[in-house]
């Protein structure tokens, strides 16, 4: 992301990585990330969801997708199988914090036009001594690093 602040000629960024930090005499300032990560996984997560929704055929969307259909247990062997997909809607109504030198949370309720909803999405899996459920962005998580999306 650019940044407007004065450069001495001799100073290069290569010199150190992105996101540095650093005070000189000549230059304070902090670089941002070109973008935020956890915003793009959940707008990721928010389409795949949208999709699967969608889908006539549920899992022929999540085979496309790449979604296991059997995934390793507590063992180690391929002993757990996707049985459910879960979706949850939770309505954010306000937000609480804590107070400056207090133990109560600081809360504030928001107005109606602020409310809004998340979707989320689990892949359940299950054998004869385990069930486990998998979070859709830790799913595509896992796509992102394989893929480097």
């Amino acid at each position: 992301m650019p940044h407007d602040h004065p450069h001495d000629p001799h100073h290069t960024h290569h010199t150190h990585g992105p996101g540095h930090n650093h005070s000189h005499a000549d230059h304070l300032h902090s670089h941002m990330h070109e973008h935020d990560e956890a915003a793009d996984l959940q707008v990721l997560a928010s389409q795949f969801i949208d999709g699967f929704v969608q889908a006539t055929d549920k899992s022929s969307y999540l085979k496309l997708a790449g979604v296991p259909f059997e995934r390793p247990g507590i063992g180690g062997d391929k002993a757990l199988k996707l049985v459910d997909v879960e979706l949850t809607t939770e309505w954010q109504v306000g937000t609480a914090s804590p107070s400056f030198g207090s133990r109560e949370l600081s809360y504030l309720p928001f107005p109606g036009e602020m409310v809004r909803d998340r979707t989320n999405m689990s892949l359940v899996y299950v054998s004869a001594n385990e069930k486990s459920a998998l979070d859709i962005r830790d799913f595509l998580q896992s796509k992102k690093s394989e893929y480097d999306l």
